[in-house]
């Protein structure tokens, strides 16, 4: 197999027309060097994208419109017009046109996704409330595609260099994610973790970590239940097949650096595993949908409309969600080693910051 046939297809979103989404976009696949590493694809329009250069003069942007899916072009960055009518564009303004044409993208990425035509797809950061409707009624990313793709669970999982981080339950009020703690979610979220490390991350033996759900894991039950009654009786049963610990208790875990001990950390819900993992992560963290048929990263951020059109975005999450998509992509097809992935080299924050060397010294 060739090195272009090797190169996985990635699909991009734009994400909210006013957030950074497509700021980030265009910091991201100007830097000539990315075709080194794959084929982009943006879903989105030319006149949003040119609307966004202008206020990145320094950047170098070349890209072909792409007429047929089927037929991207390999060493070029390549635009899909999911629209071809004028939209106003207010960068920093939450209104109805940014999540109406956000949608519009993800729509017809996912699509390309489901069709195989691209081999993975980074989205760029979405508002849910401003999303939310009756053709969207999901949280998020991750539950919409656990739908599209007719899969029975998925796990949301954070990827840094130095730690992966999934959690039990994702964006649902803090009251509801003790309810969402029973052996039925633990057992399928931590098969999905397992397979996960295995088959994406290349992992032959997974050592994994499981948090507990109260103040020091309960304390032998004196500050909750669960972990006597749900969390210990689920990794006892869950030993005889895989490599699983704990519970641990969440506040001394990540500040006593035991997550370096472990391939993945099982949190509860969604800001007990996410507050330490975007503390440690400096900037490099990837949000993973992990147990779909399909990969799908994004940066681990949103849409940051205070900052939306003033060329200030940092775009080093993004980078590294696009090469996480393409190590993961070489895992799955079993060239990992053959064509290595340039984040093991340089990070994804150093590849960013080569990028504005070379706009400074021009």
């Amino acid at each position: 197999m060739s090195n272009e046939t090797q190169k996985p297809i990635v699909g991009f979103t734009t994400g909210d027309l006013n957030g950074i989404g497509i700021e980030l976009l265009i910091k991201t696949v100007s830097d000539s060097r990315l075709t080194d590493f794959c084929t982009p694809v943006i879903f989105g329009n030319n006149k949003v994208l040119n609307f966004y250069r202008k206020s990145l003069p320094d950047l170098n942007l070349n890209y072909s419109n792409l007429k047929d899916l089927n037929r991207p072009f390999l060493k070029q960055v390549n635009l899909y017009n999911c629209w071809e009518e004028e939209v106003e564009i207010k960068p920093g303004e939450l209104n109805a046109i940014g999540g109406k044409y956000a949608l519009l993208s993800l729509q017809t990425a996912t699509q390309a996704l489901l069709d195989k035509k691209i081999h993975a797809l980074v989205t760029a950061p979405i508002h849910k409330k401003n999303i939310f409707s009756d053709e969207f009624p999901f949280s998020g990313h991750t539950p919409y595609l656990k739908a599209m793709f007719q899969v029975q669970d998925v796990l949301m999982m954070m990827v840094a260099s130095n730690m992966r981080v999934g959690v039990v339950s994702e964006h649902i009020p803090l009251q509801d994610a003790a309810k969402a703690v029973t052996r039925e979610s633990l057992r399928s979220k931590l098969s999905i973790f397992q397979q996960s490390l295995i088959k994406d991350f290349g992992i032959s033996k997974p050592r994994i970590a499981v948090l507990g759900l109260n103040p020091h894991a309960g304390d032998q039950g004196l500050i909750g239940k669960e972990e006597e009654s749900v969390i210990q009786p689920l990794i006892k049963e869950m030993k005889h097949q895989m490599m699983v610990f704990g519970p641990y208790s969440a506040d001394a875990f990540f500040a006593r650096g035991y997550h370096e001990r472990f391939d993945g950390v099982l949190a509860m819900y969604h800001d007990q595993g996410l507050i330490p993992f975007k503390s440690l992560s400096v900037g490099e963290g990837v949000n993973y949908s992990a147990g779909l048929p399909a990969i799908r990263t994004s940066p681990d951020h949103g849409t940051a409309f205070d900052i939306a059109g003033k060329g200030k975005a940092d775009h080093s999450s993004m980078l590294a969600a696009v090469f996480e998509a393409i190590e993961i992509y070489q895992h799955r097809t079993g060239h990992a080693e053959m064509n290595s992935n340039p984040l093991k080299k340089m990070s994804a924050r150093m590849f960013a910051n080569s990028v504005d060397e070379r706009i400074d010294d021009n």
